[in-house]
Parts: C-alpha cells; structure tokens; sequence
C-alpha cells in the first residue's frame, strides 16, 4: 500500500486488509511525504497489528518507483496492491490465495471481465492466447496496479514496475508480465476502485503521450509473442491513435502548447504524422 496525503481513505483501506477472512498476511505501507494526516493514520493501525509495516520516504519518489520501493520491504510470495484510496472485499485475499494454489504455473493474475471471459472460476491462459486477444480480440489487460497480483520472485524477475511511462507504467507491465508467464483470469472482481479527482488517472496529458510511448517500446519488446509483420500493423494503429488523440486533446482544452510538448516527448515526426493520417 503506497500511500501520499491519502488521509480521507487510508483508513477504509487498511482496514479492509485487516478484515480479509485470510490472516496469514503482512501489510506493507510506504508513504511518499504525506503532508496531511495519513501516516499517524497508519500507525494508530500498527500500533494495533503487527503483521501492519509502515516506511516512511525521505523524499518523493512518486508514484511508481514507490511501488517498487514498497515491494523491495515485502517477503510474502504473492503481491497484491491495495492503494490507500481503495479497498479489498472481506474474501479477496482467500479467492487470491486458491487461484494461485490450483495454478501453480502462473506467475500473474488479473480480473477480468466476464462478459469478456465466460468464467465462472479461475482460468489459466497461455502467454500468446493472452496477447492476442488482448491486441486483437478484447483489450483486457488494461487493469491498475490494484486488478493485479504478481509472485514477488516473478515480480523481480522481469524488472518490476517501469519508471519512464508517468501513468501508463501498469500498461507497459501488464503486457510484459503476460509476455512472460501465464495469466491467470480471475472473474471475481474483489476490488474496490474509488473515483475521485486526485488520481494519477485523472492525469490526461501524461497519458497523451506516454501511451504511445510505451506502445511504441513494446513493440520492441523481444519476449512479445506476435511476429514481425503483427507489430508493424500495431505499431501504425499506434500512430493513428496517437494523431486521433492529439486533436480530441486540442478541442477538449485549446492548449496548444500541451501539444507541441506531447509530440515532441513522444518524438512523434511527420513521417509518423503521415503514416498516422494516410495509413
């Protein structure tokens, strides 16, 4: 649980880890340099349980590289992130706990959508059945942090999360997780996501052009399981998407200096310009 001026919400969060109808857990809270209330907040909770870990950082490293930071104080198999503004059903860490025991094969999980997935039960899919549906069937490996859960040791193993990709580094992760190991579905929706304007989501202009950033590095990816031609053919959707987005950006806010700052990150030419709007 990473945690940054989440005074409103912590609580709900924490507990509804404390209550899990599973016990053999350990909670992990790293606060990034609250300046409100949120870790004496926390410690009234340690304070009470001592399977609760508080770290405090010296500076702000921002909301990814404090995910990694907190993973690095975890010693349990299984990873599950429960941000500070959400919260867990009361059964979520037991479904958690089963799924990974009967498929002992998959190192990454991630809810899904039944309507998506006819299942009633957990359901393990091989690395290029979960690409290409993802890519080119239904998008469904598009989950938070919070819809995921990962083995630590296979957390590690495949650099954790990246760093460079502002809000879309769960995107980039995902897919490189699914490119590497089994999915494992799961159907049950234990997560609940909380709405609110403080949310790095919320973070449109970061997401403008670091989607077709790490779109454009994954396609690079060697581990992806689509060959030379499939990723040419994505790559060009990219593009599109990307030229799409940029005037939907424009008329939205009129800030044109958000653009020439977006194509310019991206490094988004007018070859590429061509190829978005011709292609």
């Amino acid at each position: 649980m990473t945690a940054y001026n989440r005074e409103q919400f912590i609580s709900e969060a924490i507990e509804s880890v404390c209550n899990q109808t599973y016990n053999d857990w350990e909670l992990i809270i790293v606060d990034d340099g609250s300046k409100d209330n949120t870790v004496p907040i926390a410690r009234s909770y340690q304070q009470k349980d001592s399977r609760i870990k508080i770290y405090i950082n010296e500076c702000n490293l921002g909301d990814y590289p404090n995910r990694n930071k907190a993973v690095s104080y975890a010693s349990g198999e299984l990873l599950v992130f429960v941000d500070s503004d959400d919260a867990i059903s009361i059964d979520a860490l037991e479904y958690i706990v089963q799924a990974f025991t009967a498929f002992p094969a998959a190192n990454f999980a991630t809810i899904v959508e039944t309507v998506d997935f006819s299942l009633n039960a957990p359901c393990q899919i091989d690395s290029q059945e979960a690409i290409r549906q993802h890519f080119f069937k239904k998008g469904f490996l598009h989950r938070g942090p919070g819809g995921t859960v990962v083995r630590r040791g296979f957390f590690f193993d495949i650099g954790c999360f990246p760093e460079h990709y502002g809000p879309a580094n769960d995107m980039f992760y995902n897919i490189k997780a699914a490119s590497n190991s089994p999915v494992l579905l799961l159907p049950y929706n234990f997560l609940f996501y909380r709405e609110h304007p403080g949310q790095e989501n919320k973070n449109k202009f970061g997401y403008l052009y670091n989607t077709y950033i790490y779109y454009k590095d994954l396609m690079l990816l060697p581990e992806l399981p689509l060959g030379l031609h499939e990723r040419e053919y994505l790559l060009l959707k990219s593009k599109r998407r990307f030229v799409v987005n940029l005037w939907k950006y424009f008329r939205m806010t009129g800030k044109v200096t958000d653009i020439v700052k977006a194509i310019r990150l991206a490094q988004f030419g007018i070859v590429d310009f061509i190829k978005g709007i011709f292609h």
